[in-house]
């Protein structure tokens, strides 16, 4: 096979639903928050015929623009927000590597349901000093000066490591990122876990790292039109089949990853739903999709 299907690894979350069945995910209770589809993160890896991912693809298959990371740069999954996250922000590589071992977190975010009403936080409606932020998140009214953005299905955004942001209920998107679970929380709402305790915050390090000024859109200058997202880390594509053929070129230079937003079909052969992710390796050559589908590809360039 050219293109291997993955299974994700599923993260039960505080805020999770159930939406993600719908998505062909084994979702047995009301919770599951996150379905990791490319995950090489340890303890949380996607699986190919019950191996992990990390196992059947080495770095050598990653591809050349790969060469410099330490890590699988990508992580991919859907989020299902029955409830608000927490207001939070993701370092830059920077400051993660230096502090935390870890890559910093850009991301991107592509609407796929939204009830109505619901939206996302995206950075600050004014130009703003941490003293007053860390006071707003002590009163509990943070998200107030927050600037809040309607969304609808088919929506897109790139958000920038050190932008502070929420995904508001009701929301469920597919999440590009780079391979990092780093998070800091400003603001949670007062939740407790299912032991009754608050969950942690980390204000001063939030504070270290954020953007305290409203958030500006990337404009990304790519002359393919399907590019929506790009960074060092990960290049966005959105490709809308309606019953064509669609090919697809792996060459040496990286892997590639499709996942079935919407719609069903094949790829590589096999039959492909909505919620299905693939991987082809770098060097396998023409993988080929075929169907009535809206497939997210992501690549390293």
């Amino acid at each position: 096979m050219k293109a291997e299907r993955l299974t994700p690894y599923l993260s039960e979350r505080i805020w999770g639903g159930d939406r993600l069945r719908g998505y062909g995910k084994n979702v047995k209770d009301a919770d599951i928050g996150e379905s990791w589809e490319l995950s090489f993160i340890p303890g949380c890896e996607s699986t190919v015929a019950g191996r992990p991912v990390s196992e059947v693809y080495a770095k050598a298959s990653w591809g050349t623009r790969a060469a410099s990371f330490d890590r699988f740069p990508v992580l991919t999954k859907f989020i299902d927000a029955r409830d608000n996250l927490s207001v939070q922000v993701h370092p830059d590589d920077a400051y993660a590597l230096r502090e935390e071992n870890s890559y910093g977190k850009t991301e991107m975010w592509i609407v796929l349901e939204a009830e109505e009403g619901a939206g996302l936080y995206l950075g600050f409606d004014r130009p703003i000093a941490a003293e007053e932020v860390r006071r707003y998140a002590e009163e509990g009214t943070l998200e107030t000066y927050l600037s809040f953005r309607p969304v609808k299905p088919g929506d897109i955004f790139f958000i920038p490591a050190g932008t502070v942001h929420a995904i508001g209920r009701g929301v469920l998107l597919y999440e590009i990122q780079q391979n990092s679970d780093l998070t800091y929380r400003l603001y949670d709402y007062h939740r407790r876990d299912k032991e009754g305790r608050l969950r942690e915050l980390h204000v001063d390090k939030a504070l270290r790292v954020s953007d305290l000024v409203p958030y500006v859109p990337p404009i990304f200058s790519n002359d393919d039109p399907s590019v929506v997202g790009d960074c060092s880390y990960f290049t966005t594509r959105i490709c809308k089949l309606n019953g064509a053929n669609k090919p697809f070129f792996v060459n040496e230079t990286s892997f590639l990853m499709l996942t079935v937003l919407d719609g069903e079909g094949s790829v590589d052969g096999q039959p492909a739903k909505k919620g299905d992710t693939f991987f082809s390796p770098a060097s396998a050559g023409e993988v080929e999709a075929q169907g009535c589908m809206t497939l997210c590809a992501v690549t390293l360039g």
